[in-house]
């Protein structure tokens, strides 16, 4: 009989460079409560994601340079744009598995963290009325008319996107998206989902230290996760949080205050129409990963409000994933296409190929006070993984941005 190799000679182990465990997501007053089961299945999705990322994503790069890329040009000649290399990419086994994976794993997400929310749906809403009942901080407008761009559209394959409710004063959407985004993102966020703002803030206090804007305001808000650590690094500061949809604000206020941040005043409000706001009303204006949800017309009109109520030597800051530019390649350009054909975010697209620059100069802002910063999320790093410290990509998912922005 042959003796079995012993652990001692089975070689070094490798270094764990997966996602953190659920266990570490940060809990507040209104987190939802997860079984067994439910945090089993979100740790899945989380390594899924992470693996399609880092171990099946690079063959699709290498099945293009061997083989798609070749056929390509032999049979129509080099492509000239984005969408040649797509639809040549659509026709290969490996990209056809890798997006089914992506999309499914997604899809799969969205089922994971909308059954969790909706089974304690009630519960939910209870919390989130005792935190936020009479609370001025809470201006919810029923009859505000909701853009087609939301309400046509389960975007990132969201039941009801973000404004949808099952009863009055459900926040359900909003917990699902609060909870489940892990998975997504892999943990990249953090722990309360917020290194996307801390980026943002900590690139404000080291560049511009002698900033203290005396209001802010943040677009598209959703649940307040971007914009609270923002409300935390300038606390003497008026915050306003806007978003269409009343799930995410009536949670978002309750998340706020259960984190023990008091500055922020959630706001049911359309970003093309801030009318209630005078001129120069605001020393700073946020947005983060929202001008993709967009139109032309509504994107159009959220620049020329945003530099009205900006004050003189106010920033606009607008977090997105880069713009696609003649020195990225058209496969990049391609793979990042991805979110607009396949996880319901028409606009994305079209949004990567806009003259942004060309755009907030005539929205009014001088070209020679526009902005162009790089930041990767801020995070626990005894927790969860630093995008700055990880050199895969993911193509649209990965927690490192491109602000694109001004000073007035």
């Amino acid at each position: 009989m042959t003796a079995s190799p012993s652990i001692a000679n089975a070689g070094p182990a490798q270094t764990y460079d997966g996602p953190p465990d659920y266990q570490a997501v940060g809990r507040h007053a209104v987190f939802p409560e997860t079984d067994h089961d439910e945090v089993a299945r979100l740790n899945f999705l989380a390594q899924m994601n992470r693996h399609l990322s880092t171990r099946v994503m690079p063959f699709v790069k290498t099945a293009w340079e061997q083989r798609v890329e070749p056929n390509l040009v032999k049979t129509s000649g080099q492509p000239k744009s984005r969408h040649d290399v797509r639809k040549a990419l659509t026709a290969d086994p490996m990209f056809q598995t890798w997006s089914a994976l992506r999309r499914l794993t997604m899809e799969q997400r969205q089922q994971a963290g909308r059954w969790t929310a909706v089974r304690q749906a009630e519960s939910l809403a209870a919390k989130v009325r005792d935190l936020t009942e009479g609370d001025p901080r809470l201006q919810l407008n029923p009859d505000l008319p909701i853009p087609r761009y939301v309400s046509a559209v389960d975007h990132h394959c969201m039941p009801g996107s973000y404004h949808s409710e099952l009863f009055e004063g459900d926040v359900s959407v909003a917990a699902s998206y609060d909870h489940g985004i892990f998975a997504t993102t892999g943990g990249m966020l953090g722990r309360y989902l917020d290194g996307g703002g801390q980026a943002v803030a900590a690139w404000m206090k080291k560049t511009h230290p002698d900033f203290q804007p005396r209001r802010i305001l943040d677009i598209g808000c959703t649940l307040g996760h971007n914009i609270v650590p923002i409300a935390q690094a300038f606390p003497e500061a008026e915050v306003i949080a806007i978003d269409v949809g009343a799930p995410m604000l009536r949670y978002g206020l309750a998340r706020a205050k259960s984190l023990g941040v008091e500055n922020i005043t959630f706001v049911q409000a359309d970003g093309s129409d801030l009318s209630r706001w005078a001129d120069g009303h605001f020393d700073w204006v946020q947005t983060t990963m929202f001008l993709h949800e967009l139109s032309y017309a509504s994107m159009k009109a959220i620049f020329a409000e945003s530099h009205r109520v900006l004050a003189p030597d106010g920033f606009v800051l607008h977090v997105e994933q880069p713009q696609y530019t003649p020195d990225m390649s058209l496969f990049e350009q391609a793979m990042r296409d991805w979110d607009c054909f396949y996880n319901n975010e028409p606009f994305w697209s079209t949004l990567h190929e806009i003259d942004l620059d060309g755009w907030l100069v005539e929205a009014g802002f001088a070209r020679d006070r526009l902005l162009h910063v790089g930041v990767t999320a801020v995070v626990d790093r005894e927790l969860f993984p630093d995008a700055a410290d990880d050199d895969s990509e993911d193509f649209g998912r990965k927690a490192a941005w491109h602000v694109i922005g001004a000073r007035k």
